[in-house]
């Protein structure tokens, strides 16, 4: 007897971020395990898939990555309905693209129109952690402190090296599947009992 196979969740996960910041490359790096150091701008958007299981939940993610050069980004926001969770995305070597993601994040509420913007789920990743001390333009502390004061998760990484990429991905199913749990489901409808047999006390009269 073949085992019941369990339904399987679809989580859409939205990247933003400033051109530049390695949101292909974080992506990439999830699901190929693969890096690139040629840049080519993502033009509108573009998706890839990973099947993971969390807490015994099977679970299908549909990571969009999304253009960040304004000439592009105009395109990228059709897409952003429907996501369940955002990952906001900057580069530790430019000060910039920190100082942005307020402004992602916002126009994400804009595009995305979330039934609840207050309590929806972000992670930041800080990538390029790999970089050299001298080439670093924003501290921990910096991060660390936006992001407890706007109650986000985050992580730095490295699409380089994929240093702690698994871990802010998988975060942020986490944290889809966990509020996905604090929605209330709605109350079945009341079955009603249809009876097929004709009615026995139904005379017939033949003409």
């Amino acid at each position: 007897m073949n085992p019941i196979r369990k339904k399987r969740n679809l989580f859409k996960i939205i990247i933003l971020g400033d051109s530049g910041v390695g949101k292909t490359s974080l992506l990439n790096q999830y699901v190929t395990k693969q890096f690139s150091s040629q840049y080519k701008a993502t033009i509108g958007a573009d998706f890839m898939t990973k099947d993971i299981t969390i807490n015994d939940q099977q679970i299908s993610l549909q990571i969009w990555d999304t253009a960040g050069h304004e000439r592009f980004a105009s395109f990228g926001t059709a897409f952003y309905r429907g996501a369940d969770v955002c990952m906001l995305v900057c580069d530790v070597t430019v000060a910039e693209s920190f100082e942005h993601l307020e402004v992602w994040r916002k126009e994400f509420i804009s595009g995305g129109n979330p039934s609840d913007p207050e309590s929806f789920p972000y992670v930041v990743i800080a990538n390029k952690n790999d970089c050299e001390p001298a080439n670093r333009a924003v501290s921990s502390d910096q991060l660390r402190q936006w992001c407890v004061t706007n109650g986000y998760e985050f992580f730095e990484c490295s699409a380089k090296t994929g240093w702690n990429v698994d871990s802010a991905f998988t975060k942020a199913a986490t944290l889809v599947a966990m509020r996905q749990k604090e929605v209330p489901q709605p109350e079945p409808l009341p079955s009603v009992q249809i009876d097929l047999q004709p009615d026995k006390t139904q005379s017939s009269c033949s003409c």
